[in-house]
């Protein structure tokens, strides 16, 4: 006997409700199982691990919805994670920066992860960057000239640290000045400055504009540590106190993504245009940076790391030396 078509109608809205009913309930269900977590990041080289981790959607499929502000200081990023408006700073955070907060907020980060150049790994992390066809050729060329540089303490104390080893004096013989990452490339070349000390992927725009050029590669491997690492992944204490578990999953996902961009960088590096101020042309002659997951690090890493904060103990920004070991994470630290 065949349903009236009254009936049918009635079953088809029963099964209408139904398939409205459950897919509320799913969403309802994925949204409280999604944990939020804020990251404050630095558009930079050292960030692809984060970015690949977003465009990937890894942070989706380990439960955790991303609230992803970006920031053109490494000052603001640190100050973010210290006033407790931010969980986690993504590779390429100020690893020198988050120490300094560390001397005045002891108990405040955990480093996981490691992000910079070296000149024995053949990979970028900084150039000294002059209109092209210039006479500087290292530091020593800067006497009675201008050099720019990241702001923030961080790039501040690195520059007049490289200046002093050259032989010249920060205070008497180098103007060293703040110029923000987007500005580098264009003073240089309109001459309102002689030189910068910038971070990838300053040099290769500098390299692809043809108006300017890297008059040194890795300086800061060269007179620091090499490898040298001046960025870091870090999370806040407070985040693995009050989450161990969800914090535990961010590292798995960065983990994750730093090995995806090591072992194919040329395929993962289409993402960076979408995060930095690359562009799509300018790809191919993109520097890759040298990326340290939480699983990677070692005693190289860790010797490599102290060498930088000792510097600024040298510089007189630190009044006591910190062991960089006793900041790094533990796995026993993400165990609930």
């Amino acid at each position: 006997m065949k349903p009236s078509r009254f009936r049918r109608k009635r079953l088809m809205a029963a099964l209408a409700c139904l398939m409205l009913l459950t897919t509320a309930c799913s969403n309802s269900q994925s949204g409280k199982e999604l944990e939020k977590v804020t990251a404050s990041w630095l558009p930079i080289m050292q960030t692809t691990a984060y970015y690949v981790a977003l465009e990937e959607g890894l942070f989706e499929k380990a439960g955790i919805e991303i609230e992803s502000v970006k920031f053109g200081n490494p000052n603001q990023i640190i100050d973010s994670l210290v006033s407790g408006q931010a969980d986690f700073g993504p590779p390429g955070a100020a690893a020198g920066i988050a120490m300094l907060a560390e001397s005045e907020f002891p108990g405040t980060f955990k480093v996981f992860g490691l992000q910079g150049g070296g000149i024995e790994v053949d990979r970028i992390n900084d150039g000294l960057i002059v209109k092209k066809g210039s006479e500087i050729k290292s530091f020593k060329d800067l006497k009675g000239r201008t050099i720019g540089t990241v702001p923030g303490i961080q790039w501040k104390t690195i520059t007049r640290h490289l200046v002093r080893l050259n032989g010249l004096d920060p205070d008497k013989d180098v103007n060293v000045t703040e110029v923000g990452v987007p500005l580098q490339v264009p003073s240089v070349v309109a001459g309102t400055v002689d030189a910068t000390l910038s971070l990838e992927p300053v040099g290769s725009i500098a390299v692809a504009s043809d108006e300017a050029e890297r008059a040194m590669t890795n300086p800061v491997a060269m007179f620091i540590a090499d490898p040298f690492y001046s960025g870091a992944a870090v999370l806040t204490q407070k985040f693995i106190d009050e989450r161990p578990e969800v914090a535990r999953k961010v590292v798995e996902v960065l983990d994750e993504a730093t090995r995806l961009v090591n072992e194919d960088f040329d395929k993962y590096k289409k993402v960076i245009p979408e995060y930095t101020a690359i562009t799509e042309d300018q790809l191919d002659l993109l520097a890759q940076p040298y990326l340290r997951g939480f699983s990677d690090l070692n005693e190289t890493d860790l010797n490599s790391y102290q060498a930088f904060v000792d510097v600024f103990l040298e510089e007189g920004v630190l009044k006591e030396r910190i062991d960089v070991r006793t900041k790094i994470l533990k796995t026993s630290d993400l165990e609930s």
